[in-house]
């Protein structure tokens, strides 16, 4: 394969707000087409290059642990993702 081809990947730990540390299975998956939030090995959300987010319909508030990163991931409380989730904004998908 081409160099060239090679999609570029950074993936990073968040960082939690209290330590300043990073978060161990709590990840930012950056790509060409966007960036991802991971929470241990599952994706809970994308967001594509032009803005629209799309969470798994399976498992975007599966765990409170889980919640409280995809919560910072997206700069947002639970209830207003449910409410741009029923507003339409939000589209719920298979991401795994």
């Amino acid at each position: 394969m081409p160099i060239n081809k090679i999609k570029k990947i950074k993936i990073s730990n968040l960082i939690s707000p209290h330590s300043g540390r990073e978060v161990v299975n709590q990840f930012e998956i950056k790509t060409c087409d966007g960036t991802y939030f991971q929470s241990y090995s599952t994706i809970i959300v994308f967001i594509n290059n032009n803005g629209k987010t799309y969470l798994n319909k399976d498992g975007w508030k599966c765990s409170n642990t889980t919640s409280k990163y995809r919560n910072q991931f997206l700069g947002e409380t639970t209830k207003e993702t449910q409410e741009k989730v029923d507003l339409g904004i939000y589209t719920l998908t298979n991401l795994n």
